[in-house]
C-alpha cells in the first residue's frame, strides 16, 4: 500500500470503546484517508466506508495481527479497561500495559511512524498509585521504541453522554462540569473533557505536523480540535 503525501493510512486498536468510537466517527467523516484498519476482538457494526478494513484479532497474541500492520503511517491506541477497580491488577497489566506495548512494538517493526496513546493525567513511572504507575511505565517503554512521533493523550475525567459504569459515574458526570470553572492555572489539566472533543483531538492530531515526544492535555485537546474546524 502506497500512501500519497496528503493522505493518511491509520491502524486503530480499541476503536469500540467510548474514546475510540468518538475518534473513529470523526475519521469516517474525512476525505484524506487512504486506509483505516480497525483491529479488535469483534468487528464494529455499521462501518461501511470504502477505505475501512476490519480484522478480528486476539489482543494478547501479536501474531494474530502482524500481517495487518505494514503500510500504515500512523497508529491510534485507545485500548484499555473501562473500570480498572473491577478487575485484578494482573488482568489490568495484561490488557492496559502488555497488550498495548506489544501492539506498539509490532507497529514500530512494521514501519509505523506516529503512535498515539490514550493514557491519563497524572501518570508517572514512579507514582505511588498502581494505575498511574503502570501507565507511566508503559509510556517510558513506548519512548524507548523511538517512534518518529509519539503522542500521549492525558485526559482527566472523560465526560460521556451516557452513564456506562453505574452510580459512581452517574454522580461524577453530573458534578464534574460544575468543577471545571474552578480548575484554573496549573489545575486546568484536571478539567473534564467531553468524549467527542477528546476523540476528535486524537483524530485531528494525526494530520498535524510534529516530531518526537508530545503530551496533550485539556488545553491541547481544544487547540488541536480547532485547527481543523
Amino acid at each position: 500500500m502506497t500512501t500519497k503525501p496528503n493522505e493518511q493510512s491509520i491502524v486503530m486498536l480499541g476503536a469500540s470503546g467510548a474514546v475510540g468510537t468518538a475518534a473513529l466517527n470523526f475519521l469516517l467523516s474525512l476525505k484524506n484517508i487512504q486506509q483505516l484498519t480497525l483491529l479488535g476482538r469483534n468487528p464494529i457494526p455499521n462501518v461501511n466506508a470504502d477505505f475501512v478494513k476490519q480484522y478480528k484479532i486476539n489482543i494478547h497474541e501479536p501474531k494474530s495481527y502482524l500481517d495487518y500492520l505494514p503500510g500504515h503511517r500512523s497508529a491510534i491506541c485507545t485500548l484499555g479497561v473501562g473500570e480498572p477497580s473491577k478487575i485484578s491488577k494482573e488482568e489490568f497489566i495484561k490488557i492496559d500495559k502488555t497488550a498495548v506495548l506489544n501492539f506498539a512494538i509490532a507497529c514500530k517493526n512494521a514501519g509505523v511512524k506516529h503512535f498515539e496513546l490514550l493514557a491519563s493525567v497524572g501518570i508517572h513511572a514512579e507514582s505511588r498509585f498502581f494505575y498511574l504507575r503502570a501507565k507511566g511505565e508503559l509510556v517510558e517503554a513506548l519512548k524507548d521504541l523511538n517512534f518518529d512521533r509519539l503522542s500521549i493523550f492525558q485526559p482527566s475525567m472523560i465526560l460521556t453522554p451516557t452513564n456506562r459504569y453505574g452510580l459512581s459515574q452517574a454522580i461524577t458526570l453530573k458534578v464534574w462540569p460544575y468543577l471545571n470553572p474552578l480548575l484554573i492555572g496549573g489545575l486546568r489539566k484536571y478539567r473534564g473533557i467531553p468524549v467527542d472533543v477528546l476523540g476528535q483531538a486524537m483524530a485531528n492530531n494525526i494530520f498535524n505536523n510534529g516530531k518526537g515526544y508530545e503530551i496533550l492535555q485539556w488545553d491541547q485537546f481544544y487547540s488541536v480540535t480547532k485547527k481543523r474546524n
